[in-house]
Order: structure tokens, then sequence, then C-alpha cells
């Protein structure tokens, strides 16, 4: 038995459906994240697990026990918004003593409990302070604590990283992933950030009007694409149509042909690439970005533009536009999708 079961759960809003009969299941300390673009209908699944959201039909359970119709409060499910929700009347240790209070437990209990939930989310020191003193990130830390505090069955996490700034948002992420993975304890995240996904994720669920369109490890859904949806919004995939694919790499296929950028090699002279690598054709470099430690190239070779990643060796390896060279391609990394 799963630990957290979804059942043909349908939901519409004034005759529009934003999904129907969606089901999954979700084992004990699982951390899955749902991806996929504004619209899709993440949240609002979200929002239906944590009993914010009324579905129209369908059942969930966990560990066994169906709670699609109880209340948010009876649910034992902990969640932490993008906005934080924290009450700016209070301090930090209040707000996060406040799911306590509400139970009605001991004050002893309740300081105890909070000082382990600060010491978890690293904000000793601050517990006096209130929240217009605190950073994005310390604030996103409190409704954290907020929601662990309770110790929850299950924690919903409704892009908690989105507003704050990259270096933040990494570091914090990273703490949720060591937060979660000391506690045992079953996630769902929602995020349209592929490199979330993939770096926080036991399993991705890709989502797309409505449905879950794959649902596997992030290395799966990354390197095999279930279909030209997936492929197209995860990683930046070169997609060739059938006639595209035999011009430039004599294959025969029906659907589109998935090819990642790092897949692209720009071929040096002298190099061996090994057996799995295909005949070098023609190309001409369009442009390019510095990504950090990568610069990603738009190459244009016959009637196509390619995206190719290529290692940042420095300025003097760098390829400007009009450059000509040579493509070769791993066919081992070369996925057709429908």
């Amino acid at each position: 038995m799963h630990y957290l079961e979804v059942a043909n759960l349908t939901k519409s809003f004034n005759q529009t459906p934003v999904f129907n009969n969606i089901s999954f299941d979700i084992s004990q300390g699982e951390f899955i994240t749902l991806l996929g673009p504004s619209g899709c209908g993440k949240s609002t699944l979200l929002r239906s697990l944590a009993g914010l959201i009324t579905p129209d039909r369908g059942q969930i359970r966990v560990s066994g026990e169906d709670i699609t119709w109880l209340k948010p409060q009876q649910r034992g499910i902990g969640m932490v918004f993008q906005s934080y929700a924290l009450f700016p009347n209070l301090t930090v240790a209040d707000n996060i003593a406040f799911g306590l209070k509400m139970q009605r437990l001991d004050t002893n209990d309740i300081k105890r409990r909070v000082a382990e939930a600060v010491e978890l989310v690293g904000l000793e020191g601050r517990e006096s302070y209130y929240p217009a003193s605190l950073s994005g990130g310390q604030r996103q830390r409190v409704a954290l604590a907020r929601a662990l505090v309770v110790r929850p069955r299950i924690l919903l996490l409704d892009e908690p990283l989105s507003a704050l700034d990259a270096p933040i948002r990494k570091h914090l992420r990273e703490q949720i992933r060591t937060i979660q993975q000391q506690l045992n304890l079953t996630t769902v995240f929602v995020t349209h950030d592929q490199e979330e996904a993939l770096t926080l994720s036991d399993r991705v669920f890709v989502m797309n009007q409505g449905q879950i369109v794959q649902a596997d490890t992030a290395e799966a859904v990354y390197t095999r694409p279930a279909n030209d949806f997936v492929a197209g919004f995860m990683g930046n995939y070169n997609l060739l149509t059938p006639e595209q694919a035999r011009q430039l790499l004599g294959l025969e296929i029906s659907g589109r042909l998935a090819v990642r950028p790092e897949s692209i090699y720009i071929r040096e002279p002298g190099r061996d690439y090994g057996p799995a690598m295909t005949a070098p054709v023609t190309a001409t470099v369009a442009s390019h970005q510095l990504l950090g430690n990568v610069i990603r190239y738009r190459i244009r070779v016959a009637d196509c533009l390619l995206t190719v990643d290529r290692l940042n060796r420095g300025a003097d390896a760098l390829l400007p536009a009009g450059s000509p060279l040579e493509l070769i391609f791993n066919s081992t990394e070369l996925k057709e999708v429908a």
C-alpha cells in the first residue's frame, strides 16, 4: 500500500476543467515535484491535497485513510506558500507556535518544539524578530518552521522559492531537501523551474493541461522524455522533424527526434569521439550566450537552428558568429518522441 494515493481526482471551475481523472501514488518519505507551465493545474492539485479546494470527485487517501472531504486542520498536512503568509504582528517564535497553540498544547511543550523548529531551519537568535525585520529567505524559513513544528505527515510546498534571489533560493532549496531527508517527510513540491525539479526530487511529475504526462525519476524525465511536450519543456531540447532527422542524421522516424544540447559536439580535429558519434555535418555559428561555465551556441545547419552547449574554456576558445564548424551527434542519446 502506498502512503499517499490519489484516484480519479477531478476539478473544474465554472465548467472549465482544471484536471480530470488524475491518479498517482507516492511512497512514504518520497520527495515529489509537480512540474509544469503556469495554468497546468499543479497548484490546484496541491491545494486539493491540502483541503483548501474541494474536488468535484475522486479520492485522496493517506496511509489508507480517506481524507478527501476532511477539513484542512483534520488532515495532518503542512503547507508552505509562495507569499510566506506570516502574521506581521507576531514574532518569529509566535508565528512558528501558532499551530501548536491552536492544538492547545502545554506551554512548555510548545516552547520546546518551537526551539527545535528554529534550530532545524537555522533561525537561532531571531526568535524575537518580527517579519518586517527579516529577509525574504528568513521569512520563508519561518513559514517552513511553522509547517514543520506541527509534525505533519505530509508537507506541501507551493513555489516557496520563486520570490527569492538566486543565491538565497539555491541555499534554501538545499536546506529544504536536507530537512526533508532528515525527517523522512513525504513532500510534494510545486514549481515551474526545471532546475529545482531536477535537483530536489526523487520523482518528477510533469503536468500539462491538467494531466500528468510523465512521472519518473529526474534523470529519466530529462534523458528519456515521454513526448514532445516534455522534451520541449525540459532542458532546451532540439526537436527535429522527420525530414530534418533524415537530412542531418540519415534516420527514418515517424515522430520527432529529441536531441539534448550537450549531445551535440562541435568537432575538434584530431580528437577521438568514439564509435557512437555520427558522421560530421557542416554548420555555422549564428549566436551565443554566456551561461557561466557553459557557452550556449545557436548553430545553423541546413534549414535547422540548433542549440549546442559547450563548456566555457575561456575567451580564446569562444566561436564568434559566422564561424564555420562541423557538428557530430551522440547517437546513443537521441530520443524519438510522439
